[in-house]
């Protein structure tokens, strides 16, 4: 399926100094050329390209797909340390990373199976970005309101609201407030190479809450 390619990268890409070429070696520890890389995440290969020579800045929903697509975690893909099966993560040692408008702090430890976040997602921030890959999500809504569109339905989620689904099922994620959403956010790593991370607009009838 051609998908259309992402706008413009929101933030300069200095926001993540090593994302670049973290994606081009992890790539190639996943034995994956650059164009099936580019097909199994729904992205041109030029696209990816600029991804990996520093050109474009990958959003928050980008990484997650190139993530799963490579058997890695987001923070790999960003170069960060954490110590390897360390059942504690301290709230001091969570720093901020923006990724395509999104702000998420690391919530687990690396080299498991499944990964923790904890996101902030700004209202208007990707709104329009359709997700769909092998796994399951679960996210609970800690603060502000979340709309969330599975398939063709749509929900209106309050703090203290939860989501548990296969993520095969469409799904975008938007904030519902102008003060923006967090969530807690836990989804399998899949490696797959029918994994694929499908962007753009949403189309076609709606029920519940229109986004």
């Amino acid at each position: 399926m051609s998908l259309p390619e992402p706008g413009p990268a929101s933030g300069p890409v200095e926001d993540l100094p090593a994302v670049a070429p973290q994606l081009r070696a992890l790539r190639r520890r996943a034995s994956l050329t650059l164009e099936a890389a580019a097909r199994a995440a729904g992205l041109s290969p030029a696209h990816l390209s600029r991804l990996e020579t520093g050109q474009r800045q990958p959003s928050l929903p980008m990484l997650l797909g190139l993530a799963r697509i490579y058997g890695t975690t987001v923070s790999e893909l960003l170069g960060e340390t954490v110590a390897d099966r360390d059942a504690v993560v301290r709230a001091a040692d969570m720093e901020p990373t923006p990724a395509g408008g999104w702000s998420y702090w690391q919530a687990g430890a690396s080299g498991r199976g499944m990964q923790a976040l904890r996101v902030h997602v700004p209202y208007g921030a990707q709104g329009d970005i359709v997700r769909v890959h092998p796994g399951e999500e679960w996210l609970y809504v800690l603060e502000g309101r979340l709309r969330l569109r599975l398939g063709d339905t749509a929900h209106v989620l309050a703090p203290g609201d939860s989501a548990h689904f296969d993520s095969l099922t469409p799904h975008r994620l938007a904030a519902d407030v102008r003060s923006g959403t967090d969530l807690l956010f836990v989804h399998t790593l899949l490696q797959s190479p029918t994994a694929a991370l499908c962007l753009g607009p949403t189309t076609g009838p709606t029920t519940g809450v229109t986004p």
